[in-house]
Formats: C-alpha cells, structure tokens, sequence
C-alpha cells in the first residue's frame, strides 16, 4: 500500500484500535486512480451514502472507514498511463451491501443521478442471478461497484457467491 508517496494524513484517535476476533476480515481496499477530484465525487460520495466516514486525507489521496476496514483513492504518482479496465486480470468490482430494498433503491437511484452509469440493465435487478438484488454500477473512470439489497439479520449477508455474477 501507497507505494512512493509519503506520509498519509493523521488518522482520528482511536481509529487504529484492532477488535476482537478480526482475523482474516479485510483491512483496506485501495484503488488508484488518474483523477482523484473525479475519483473523491463518485467513490466518496457513495461510500459516505452508505455510511463510511472519512478517514484520512493527504495530497495524493483520501479514505473513507466503516467499521475496521477502509478503502482508499490515490492518485498516486507510480500509477501508470493507461485507462482502467475492469475486465482485465485483476479486481473487476466492489460490493456493498445495502440495508433493505427501499434504501437500495433509493441509493441506486441517487447514485445513477450523480453519474454513475447502470450495467446490465437488460438483467436489473437480477442480473447477478434469481433472488440476488443487486444494482451494478460503473463510474466514469470504468470502476464497477455491485449494491446488493439485504434484508437485516446474518442470514441475509451470503449473496450470490462466486462464480454466480455476471461474466463482464
């Protein structure tokens, strides 16, 4: 992680405290981008839709923390020209879960309005398989982001599992 930038931003007291039984949960995410002004007006605003807070801010980046995971942007000087493309080797998207199926709708909704761009329209809702309500979304730097309306309780958190999603 931020491979030859410097130093981040300080992060809020208390924020580094590690609880209990994490092991092998994700820590971070972190996705390198061309145009972090582009990357902070689409990734930040949907994170903090979806109730991530800011985290930590420096030059060439910022994060965005919910629970003990965080997700990072960085226009990071070591990124390489080129434009991204999801259907390469490497991560093809995000997933969020969202809680119930109004607030989904609504969060897809707002996100289509503020630029983000439906994928698979043809197959909305479903497109990820019968009974996975998933919206999947690509902003205009090419990242993908799967929403995926949940109703509460853990049984509900599975998904559609590997393999189950779209094929691009």
């Amino acid at each position: 992680m931020n491979a030859g930038n410097g130093a981040r931003g300080s992060a809020p007291a208390g924020s580094r405290d590690i609880p209990g039984g994490v092991g092998g949960t994700l820590h971070h995410v972190e996705v390198w981008v061309r145009d972090l002004e582009a990357a902070v007006a689409s990734w930040g605003w949907l994170l903090e839709r979806l109730g991530w807070v800011p985290y930590q801010r420096w030059e060439c980046g910022r994060s965005w923390r919910l629970g003990g995971t965080y997700l990072v942007v960085e226009a990071s000087p070591a990124v390489r020209g080129g434009a991204y493309d999801r259907r390469r080797q490497g991560v093809n998207h995000l997933a969020f879960h969202v809680a119930g199926e109004q607030e989904w709708e609504k969060v897809t909704a707002e996100a289509l309005e503020r630029g983000w761009r439906l994928l698979f329209a043809d197959r909305h809702p479903f497109a990820g398989g019968s009974g996975h309500r998933a919206a999947y979304l690509e902003n205009g730097e090419g990242f993908e982001v799967e929403l995926v309306a949940v109703e509460d309780g853990p049984e509900a958190v599975g998904g559609a599992g590997p393999g189950a999603g779209v094929s691009s």
